[in-house]
């Protein structure tokens, strides 16, 4: 299902749209960074809140603002099972997974398919 932005409640250009279902995402500081793992139907607008501090306690007190990874699924249910176990693996797996994708570790948040 397709939802506008204003459905989103997210400032974006107008007629922009985004794919619904659920998002894995990893959140850092730097390159090879501080790491959090999550997962939100809204990969835009819980981006927006990471960023503005109200995304939770972790990622505000370590300055978590930097999108360096991102896992569409088509069912919520698959992209929390699939948080859950992203967040049981090693560090070095994580930052393999991150720069299989993302190597310089860019924020993807410009690059979204919204």
């Amino acid at each position: 299902m397709l939802v506008t932005p204003a459905q989103a409640g997210v400032p974006l250009a107008l007629g922009v749209t985004f794919e619904k279902g659920g998002y894995v995402y990893i959140m850092a500081d730097r390159y090879r960074g501080t790491l959090y793992i999550g997962v939100t139907a809204d990969i835009a607008a819980r981006t927006v809140q990471h960023r503005a501090g109200k995304g939770g306690g972790f990622t505000a007190r370590y300055d978590l603002t930097r999108l360096v990874y991102v896992e569409h699924h088509d069912d919520i249910e698959d992209a929390i099972a699939r948080e859950k176990a992203m967040k049981k693996w090693r560090r070095d797996w994580k930052i393999k997974r991150v720069e299989g994708m993302n190597p310089e570790w860019d924020d993807l948040f410009d690059t979204l398919n919204m």
